[in-house]
C-alpha cells in the first residue's frame, strides 16, 4: 500500500523528476504561464510555491537555497526581484491551474499553470480569419489606458490651441 507516500513519480527516476520539475518552475518564472500535462502541473505547483516563499524571505540563504533547487541564476534573480514582491501580501496560493481538456495525439489531460497575480493574456478572435491575437492585460491596464487616453486628448487640445493662436497672429 502507498499510504503517506505523497511524491508524484510521473514514471521518472528521482534525478530525472527533480530536473524536470526544476526546469518547469524556471519556465514558469520566465514565461509567466506554461502549458503542460495536468499531472505535471499538479507536481510542479508545490515546488513553485515553495520558491515564491523563499523569494518573499529574500535573505541570502533563501536565494542560495532557491539556486540549489532551480540551478538557473537568471530565473532566481527574476523570482526574487519581480515575482516574490508581487506576491508580498498574499499568504499562499501563488499559482493557478487551468484545465484545457484532452490533447489530440494521446488524450492526455492538458492544463495551463500560471501565476495568480500575473498580467492576464486576453485572446481576441478576428471574425474573418478565425485566428486569435494575443494582447496582454495587466491588473492596472484600465487605469493606465485611461491615463494614456487623457494624455492624448490633452496633447490634441494644446495642439489645437497653438494652431488657433498661430492663425490669430
Amino acid at each position: 500500500m502507498r499510504h503517506q507516500k505523497k511524491t508524484v513519480k510521473l514514471g521518472l527516476t528521482a534525478a530525472h523528476r527533480k530536473a524536470l520539475l526544476a526546469n518547469q518552475v524556471c519556465s514558469l518564472i520566465e514565461h509567466q504561464r506554461i502549458k503542460t500535462t495536468l499531472a505535471k502541473a499538479k507536481a510542479v505547483r508545490p515546488l513553485a510555491e515553495k520558491m515564491v516563499t523563499l523569494g518573499k524571505n529574500g535573505s541570502l540563504h533563501a536565494r542560495r537555497t532557491a539556486l540549489a533547487v532551480l540551478r538557473q541564476k537568471d530565473a532566481v534573480k527574476k523570482l526574487f526581484d519581480d515575482i516574490a514582491p508581487r506576491s508580498a501580501e498574499r499568504k499562499g496560493g501563488y499559482t493557478r491551474i487551468i484545465k484545457l481538456g484532452q490533447r489530440k495525439s494521446d488524450s492526455a489531460a492538458v492544463a495551463f499553470l500560471e501565476w495568480v497575480d500575473a498580467a492576464e493574456v486576453v485572446v481576441e478572435e478576428t471574425p474573418a480569419t478565425g485566428k486569435g491575437k494575443k494582447r496582454s492585460k495587466s491588473p492596472n491596464a484600465e487605469a493606465s489606458a485611461e491615463a494614456g487616453s487623457k494624455a492624448v486628448k490633452k496633447a490634441k487640445k494644446t495642439a489645437a490651441d497653438e494652431q488657433k493662436t498661430d492663425a490669430e497672429e
